[in-house]
């Protein structure tokens, strides 16, 4: 397996280095739950001619113990999402079928944003949604979507519009398995850079839920090929994006193709001003959710190390040998700077991929399914992979390069302490960055404190973790 993926099948970067060895600084990645999830008992008696009403005859209302569900996450998680009202998934009245899907995932109860958000989209009701990263937005929207899907209607029913393909791609993989005991719910992820003619085929097909780029989707309708005039959910994740100057045209001439009863949710952490001009026009008299009293995820410690450009790459080799890494995340702020970190890192003995836009859709794909699968320690990014991916075992990001804006410095540092659990982010900070520091910490109303010479692992690796990580973090700011 190659370590630093190139955007062609030429000589990679790494090849010397095997992924799934222990590397010095660094220890082996694990997935969410450490172990991969095998096919559940229901799965493997459905493909023998079990059916779901048979399940309920052998389990009666005990129906969970047909499941097998993923062993228990048992690190603590902070207040992001433990602050609930104590609801139940089956508190919202969903299919018995869906809420094995859920249970599969190893979603055991709701957090904030999906107490706030499922009720409300069952009802029909258009949402503006604010919570932070890593809190459970996709679940909030996909339970209510799927619990909705006519089976007997053989349109399209939903739409979920992402900004990038790698989200398009994660959420319909989430969606598939949350459906996988509905009986019949096709799922279909749509994105550029891929065969249009394939996408024109499966159309031809039932398909009930399309999740989708803004580009692609809006040239399938264009071409009659993706018939959207009963579709009646139209979902906008991370919405902020989809509403800036790149997309907002595209976003509105699709919805000019969809009922005027449709229902449209929108989800973001955050909103521009441009989504007043988007909510008058369009949605109405919306649900207002706003879980943001404060903008980053309470789990995550923030550091900067104050550098010279020459000395970035001596430091990195210092925070790697140092730092108890699980996988990371690090971010340049250009594509060519990318590749040569990617290649640096691989020099200095450590696993690592890359991934940027200017790569084939193909590998893109590739480096994103196997650092997911925890094949590599690290990856190289550009803002490309700052939207909504959810990788659970990443606990430490770094900006290699100091972002120019608060808010993809907030969507960056959220690819750690995804869903309450603890991550790092470390920023190294040049001359020319100090003060773009300092405006993003009031921006955010954040605090980034200068890296100490050593790091309590209690802050960022479960296994050392024994306290809540909101009192941990007291107590280092009163150390402080």
């Amino acid at each position: 397996m190659a370590m630093a993926r190139t955007a062609n099948p030429a000589p990679m970067i790494g090849l010397n280095k095997p992924a799934n060895v222990q590397l010095r600084g660094q220890t082996k990645p694990a997935g969410l739950h450490g172990t991969a999830q095998q096919p559940s008992a229901l799965q493997k008696r459905s493909n023998t001619g079990f059916t779901y009403s048979i399940t309920s005859l052998l389990f009666g209302d005990d129906w969970k113990k047909c499941l097998e569900l993923p062993p228990k996450d048992n690190r603590v998680k902070t207040s992001d999402v433990t602050s609930t009202k104590g609801n139940e998934f089956e508190d919202y009245c969903l299919k018995r079928e869906l809420l094995m899907g859920i249970f599969e995932m190893g979603w055991e109860k709701p957090s904030p944003i999906q107490e706030e958000s499922i009720p409300i989209a069952l009802s029909g009701r258009d949402i503006l949604a604010r919570a932070k990263n890593g809190t459970g937005k996709s679940g909030a929207y996909l339970i209510p979507m799927l619990e909705r899907i006519d089976l007997k209607k053989d349109h399209i029913q939903a739409l979920v519009i992402v900004p990038t393909r790698e989200l398009a791609l994660q959420v319909s993989q989430i969606s598939i398995q949350l459906s996988k005991h509905l009986g019949g719910v096709k799922v279909m992820a749509s994105t550029g850079g891929t065969n249009l003619r394939d996408d024109i085929m499966r159309l031809d097909e039932t398909v009930h839920v399309v999740i989708a780029t803004p580009g692609r989707i809006l040239d399938l309708i264009k071409k009659g090929v993706a018939k959207v005039d009963k579709t009646q959910m139209m979902v906008m994740d991370e919405a902020d994006k989809l509403l800036s100057q790149d997309f907002v045209v595209l976003i509105e001439d699709m919805i000019s193709f969809l009922p005027k009863d449709r229902q449209i949710l929108l989800y973001s952490a955050t909103f521009p001003i441009s989504v007043q001009t988007f909510m008058s026009n369009h949605l109405k008299k919306p649900y207002e959710i706003n879980l943001m009293e404060e903008l980053t995820l309470k789990g995550i410690t923030q550091y900067y190390a104050y550098v010279t450009e020459r000395q970035k790459v001596h430091c990195l080799n210092t925070l790697f040998s140092r730092l108890q890494i699980n996988q990371s995340i690090i971010f340049c702020n250009s594509t060519q700077r990318v590749e040569l970190l990617a290649k640096k890192i691989t020099q200095l003995g450590y696993s690592c991929f890359y991934i940027h836009a200017k790569m084939m859709q193909e590998y893109r794909n590739r480096v994103f399914h196997d650092f997911r699968n925890g094949l590599c320690r690290n990856l190289v990014c550009t803002d490309l992979f700052t939207r909504g991916i959810d990788i659970q075992a990443v606990n430490v990001v770094i900006n290699f390069d100091f972002p120019k804006s608060a808010e993809t410095y907030l969507h960056r540092i959220g690819r750690s302490g995804r869903f309450g659990h603890l991550g790092l982010a470390i920023n190294l900070i040049t001359s020319e960055d100090r003060y773009n520091l300092k405006t993003i910490e009031d921006q955010l109303g954040t605090d980034i404190k200068p890296i100490p010479s050593s790091i309590d692992k209690s802050l960022y690796v479960a296994e050392f973790h024994s306290v809540d990580p909101d009192d941990a973090k007291n107590k280092e700011l009163e150390a402080a």
